[in-house]
């Protein structure tokens, strides 16, 4: 229900009965005439032709009837008692009379100037009436008569909108009469309008008498005509506005022409009601927020008002406590004085008498108690010697444990002599053996001699191999060119390998960049990152390094928001894929300590469980321009993603770089059903978006300002391009090694041609040494050199062979390795005898000790005999000088405590005169007051005592002692520290705030009781409302059906509910072809035909429902085509001539032969034209036929013959 509909329920208290006062705004239009006679719609009808309470007059000016109000006294909701107290029963129409009208239905119209009319007068009947005639002959002018006649506004004809407009042109002026049915017993109504061409007021007369349109309006209420709504009356012009109505408006105007008279008033009274509840309850809730706020700002500073208040009395008392602890003070201190002074004399007297008497013991005590220091100090001498000793014996233990990590390197190095050793042993037969070697390759060189032969032989010998050789060395050719370009394909792949394997190891350098990067944030996760990578054997599954090392965002312009998802310790979180490798991981790192007993790192590991979905879906983010969730920017191995999904929900985080409606994307991830909170990023704003779990749960938004990434920025390793320079790596490794399996087969190939070369190279050899087109000179002198290579070589075995020697002889000759460890262990022995001599020196000084201490308990014993001497006489000077003890302890308590008191006197009576000076006169007048009533006190108490009467009352004396009222004091000052000084503004708001929520709670409890009258009024209008609704429809649409099925088409009239009562609707549904579904009917899907059919059919199904006493449609079967026609005439007749129909008037300019008559029917035929007789009732159509009867009846004969 919306605020904007005019309507207002109000719910009031009459003698104890519920009473609705309806107003509600006409929607019609309204004569402009000031005297207008206003529009009277008869939306409230009334019962027994009376006006309950005067509230029916219509408003002149506005033209806007004001409903009546009704007192409901049963439980049926009727607005008035019948006889004897019971309700009287609704009835369609009002009784019909014996002469078969119904009161309110026409009997007689009369016509004067009006419109085409010169002048007109005829009766109709109660049942149909059927006006026939001529296009343009007047037939709707009948209409426009009936509706103007009984002062219904010219708007609902839809034809001209003033009334001289229907005063027939060149006339000045016209009028109309009508002729009504009275009630039963009661004569008839005749109404006349006149009206005039110059003016576009009119007048009436009722019955003759001058009348008001008012008055004609009440009379059309009490008769219930309803010529406003085209339910009841329907002009030739409103036709098509029937199918244009609104279902909602096609309701109302049922309600009003048919069904339970009281169903306009139950649903006005339902669309009021929801509204002005809707609006109650809104306003109910607008204030209690408001009363709310101003409680909770009250209860935010109520406490502040109390500690203003409770501070103003504390500072006010201090003041005053302030004066009287300084008068106590020193009066407390003056009796004080007086009373110490004359015990102090006394006991001076007794102490020195008491001190002469005890002198000669206290002489002994002295000289035993100079023994006792002297031994005292003879036993810390031996203490100072016994820890000088144990000092050493310190220094002694620490020479020793030297000693003993000498031995131990000692024993470490005896340990490496032995390796040693046998490492020098291990060379000499290597260089045995390899001596060996090089005499054997010496003695094959000294057997292999270069020998000089003829030029011309060798030359021969050469030539004769050269030309055998010819087709080995082409084989040899090609072989060794597959090498090469095998070698140079190659050096290519491997150039390109090269390439790629730095390009990875720069992706590496990023990795290590990484770890450096964790390295210097935390050292102990840089180190459990080591560790896992060496212990990966340990753990059953995956365990993934932290996310700092892991995660990598590839599009740069993410990575912002992607760090924004993480917090510094998710960054170095190690994540486990079951909890048996959790375990193992905490247990060697942070239970163990294997990197460190302080070491401690961050693990995680969650069992499968169901992600909550994400907030939106793709659609929705797309609508809202959001480029996707974090975690579709975020590369990492797949295990890992369960985290970053279940602990830092990535899945969830939308991110937007451009902007979104930030309103609406809260609207979206606050919904319950989607969790009711989740973050979504935009620009650079983060919003993290919850649902309150209280009250309203009202959402809440938190925003931050994302800063520029940090972790992932710079580091960031692209696993695409990664994985791309690796496939290129195994791409070129593959070529190489097939480059190298080929260059296998091309070498042993070439070891084929070389094994059939060397047939030739030996041949060669023996006689050229491999030369080959050369001079015999030349070869010659190439043999030759040949030869002296041969003994450089041999020179060079030579010399390895000295160098080799020498060598073995300079290991040989290398002292043995058990001189070295004797030596090292006699070293060891050296040290042992040390530690020994250490050892008995330890001991002595620990037998040292043992007697200084046993001196040190021999004079400790004798000290405590002195002291035992001395505590004897002590207690004996003790019991001797109890009394000069006891006297001297009370005089110098005494005597110090005179000496203060005196002191603390003399200060108080300065202290308490600076303070009555400067005190202001209000605090004097107090102080004044309560020092007054306490002189006055004592002195009554000491006269009392002097009379040995009972002392006087204390009550209203203020007798505390100076502790109680430092106390006071001291309470007093601490509550005002903890009361926090309030700004006086504060108590002024708290008080008028406090007025304001009492007014404010009034209220609130004023319109609750009024809500709460209002649901009842609901809840028993729409108990009746409803079912009578439904009960009508069901009825219209049972006939409606018929009728439709009659004519082989379908059709159906059903409600349209809705949550506001004023859009619950009735929908007509039509279907005039088989290939068609039921169709909603409207001004615009239908024909022109079709429409009309719809609508009189409609209207023939609502006339049995009726309780208006006439209804009227103009030309409605316009467009239809015959069987349409003749069906709904036979249904129009049939329905209206039952003798329980109320009076029906249907206008048409024409007919189909052999249609349905029944005698209740009237036709009446209008001829309209210039041949017409001037007297009026020359040429009535019932006149003749009348005549034709009287005629037929006397004479049979010649009527057969006509």
């Amino acid at each position: 229900m919306k605020n904007n509909d005019k309507v207002r329920v109000k719910a009031e208290k009459n003698k104890g009965k519920q009473k609705a006062h309806v107003e509600e705004e006409n929607e019609e239009d309204a004569d402009a005439d000031a005297d207008a006679d206003a529009d009277a719609d008869g939306d409230e009808d009334q019962e027994n032709g009376e006006d309950e309470d005067g509230d029916g007059e219509v408003d002149e000016e506005g033209g806007s009837p004001r409903s009546t109000k009704r007192s409901r006294v049963n439980e049926e909701g009727d607005s008035r008692p019948g006889e004897g107290g019971k309700p009287t029963e609704r009835v369609k129409t009002l009784p019909r009379d014996t002469d078969g009208y119904i009161p309110g239905s026409i009997v007689r119209i009369k016509l004067e100037n009006f419109v085409t009319y010169d002048a007109v007068e005829f009766a109709v009947g109660p049942y149909l009436n059927m006006i026939l005639g001529p296009n343009g002959t007047g037939k709707s002018s009948i209409a426009c008569s009936i509706c103007l006649g009984l002062n219904f506004p010219p708007s609902v004809l839809g034809r001209a909108a003033e009334l001289n407009s229907f005063v027939k042109i060149g006339k000045e002026k016209g009028f109309i009469e009508i002729e009504l049915k009275g009630r039963k017993g009661q004569g008839n109504l005749v109404i006349r309008r006149l009206l005039s061409a110059t003016s576009k007021q009119s007048s009436f007369t009722l019955n003759g008498q001058p009348a008001t349109g008012k008055e004609i309006n009440g009379k059309m209420a009490e008769l219930n005509v309803q010529v406003g709504n085209l339910c009841s009356f329907l002009p030739q012009d409103k036709v098509s506005e029937f199918a244009q109505m609104s279902p909602q408006a096609l309701l109302r105007e049922t309600q009003r022409a048919a069904g339970d008279e009281r169903l306009t008033s139950w649903h006005d009274t339902l669309i009021g009601a929801g509204k002005e509840l809707k609006t109650l309850l809104q306003n109910i809730m607008d204030e209690s927020n408001q009363l709310r706020q101003m409680q909770e700002r009250n209860e935010g500073i109520e406490r502040d008002v109390q500690r203003y208040k409770e501070r103003k009395s504390m500072e006010a008392m201090i003041a005053l406590l302030e004066v009287l602890i300084p008068v106590e003070h020193y009066r407390e201190r003056r009796a004080k004085f007086m009373e110490v002074k004359a015990i102090q004399r006394k006991l001076h007297d007794k102490v020195r008498k008491l001190k002469a008497k005890n002198e000669p013991a206290h002489a002994l005590l002295k000289k035993l108690e100079a023994e006792h220091k002297e031994s005292d100090k003879t036993r810390d001498a031996f203490k100072k010697t016994t820890l000088a000793k144990l000092a050493k014996m310190r220094v002694k233990w620490g020479e020793s444990e030297k000693l003993e990590n000498d031995a131990d390197d000692l024993t470490h190095k005896l340990d490496r002599l032995k390796k040693d050793e046998k490492e020098r042993l291990k060379r000499i037969t290597s260089i045995e053996a390899e001596i060996q070697r090089t005499k054997v390759e010496l003695e094959k060189l000294s057997q292999s001699e270069v020998k000089l032969e003829d030029p011309e032989d060798l030359m021969n010998e050469a030539r004769q191999i050269h030309h055998e050789r010819e087709d080995v060395m082409a084989r040899k050719l090609n072989v060794e060119d597959k090498i090469k370009a095998n070698i140079n394909d190659k050096a290519k792949s491997n150039s390109q390998l090269g390439h790629a394997q730095q390009e990875l190891r720069k992706l590496d350098d990023m990795n290590n960049m990484k770890l450096q990067h964790l390295q210097k944030w935390d050292q102990n996760c840089h180190a459990a990152v080591l560790w896992l990578r060496d212990h990966k054997h340990l753990f059953k599954m995956e365990v993934f390094e932290p996310a700092l090392l892991s995660v990598t965002v590839p599009k740069r312009e993410f990575a912002n928001a992607v760090e924004a998802g993480f917090s510094g310790i998710q960054f170095r979180t190690f994540v486990c894929q079951c909890q048996e490798d959790s375990n193992t991981f905490n247990h060697h790192i942070n239970d163990e300590g294997v990197l460190g007993k302080n070491v401690r790192v961050a693990t995680w590991f969650r069992p499968a469980s169901q992600l909550p979905s994400p907030p939106m879906s793709r659609e929705q983010m797309k609508e809202l321009r959001f480029d996707g969730y974090l975690i579709d920017y975020v590369e990492c191995p797949e295990g890992m993603r369960w985290w970053l999904q279940r602990e830092l929900n990535l899945h969830r985080t939308a991110v937007s770089l451009q902007g979104v409606d930030v309103a609406r994307a809260m609207e979206l991830v606050a919904r319950p059903e989607t969790g009711g909170g989740a973050s979504f990023i935009t620009k650079t704003t983060m919003n993290i978006v919850s649902r309150s779990q209280y009250g309203q749960r009202s959402v809440n938004n938190m925003t931050r300002e994302i800063r520029p990434a940090r972790s992932l920025a710079n580091v960031t390793v692209d696993p695409q391009e990664k994985k791309r320079i690796e496939d290129k790596i195994t791409q070129l490794r593959d070529e190489v090694s097939n480059f190298d399996t080929e260059r296998g087969e091309f070498d042993t190939e070439l070891k084929t041609v070389l094994e059939e070369d060397k047939v030739f190279v030996a041949r060669l050899g023996t006689s050229f040494g491999e030369l080959t087109g050369v001079t015999m000179q030349e070869a010659v002198k190439k043999r030759r050199e040949k030869v002296m290579e041969a003994r450089t070589n041999k020179v060079k075995i030579e010399s390895k062979l000295t160098r080799n020697e020498n060598t073995l002889l300079s290991l040989q000759q290398q002292p043995p390795a058990d001189a070295a460890r004797a030596q090292v262990k006699q070293n060891l022995l050296n040290i042992t005898r040390k530690r020994i001599t250490i050892a008995k020196e330890y001991t002595n000084l620990a037998r040292s000790i043992i007697g200084d201490q046993t001196e040190a308990t021999r004079l400790g014993i004798r000290s405590l005999q002195i002291g035992a001497n001395k505590a004897a006489l002590q207690e004996l000077c003790n019991k001797k000088d109890e009394k000069y003890n006891t006297a001297l302890a009370e005089f110098n308590t005494v005597d110090a405590e005179f000496r203060a008191i005196k002191a603390e006197s003399k200060a108080a009576l300065d202290e308490s005169r600076q303070v009555m000076q400067n005190i202001e006169e209000d605090l004097r007048e107090k102080y004044n007051e309560i020092e007054a009533k306490r002189t006055q006190y004592e002195l009554e108490v000491k006269t009392a005592a002097q009379k040995g009467t009972a002392p006087p009352s204390s009550e209203g004396v203020d007798l505390r002692s100076l502790a109680e009222l430092q106390a006071e004091l001291e309470t007093q000052r601490a509550n005002l520290d903890l009361n926090l000084n309030t700004n006086p503004g504060v108590v002024e708001q708290y008080e008028k705030r406090k007025r304001d929520i009492e007014v404010l709670e009034k209220t609130i409890e004023g319109k609750q009781k009024n809500a709460d009258k209002i649901e009842k009024n609901i809840k028993f209008a729409r108990e009746r409302w409803q079912p009578a609704l439904e009960k009508l429809v069901a009825s219209i649409g049972e006939k409606f059906s018929a009728s439709f099925d009659r004519i082989g088409c379908a059709g159906e009239v059903r409600i349209s509910q809705h949550e506001d009562y004023e859009k619950w609707a009735i929908d007509i549904l039509v279907k005039f072809r088989d290939t068609e579904k039921l169709q909603l009917l409207t001004g615009q899907r239908q024909s022109g035909g079709e429409r009309s059919l719809t609508t009189i059919l409609y209207l023939l199904s609502l006339t049995e429902e009726a309780r208006a006493p006439f209804s009227l449609v103009d030309e409605i079967n316009q467009g239809m085509d015959q069987r349409a026609e003749r069906s709904v005439h036979n249904s129009m007749v049939q329905v209206t001539c039952k003798p329980d129909s109320a009076q029906y008037f249907l206008i048409t300019p024409k007919l189909l032969p052999d249609l349905m008559y029944h005698e209740r029917m009237k036709i009446l035929c209008v001829n309209n034209g210039e041949w017409l007789p001037e007297e009026h009732d020359l040429g009535n159509m019932m006149n003749m036929i009348d005549g034709y009867l009287s005629f037929k009846k006397k004479n049979p004969g010649s009527a057969a013959s006509m």
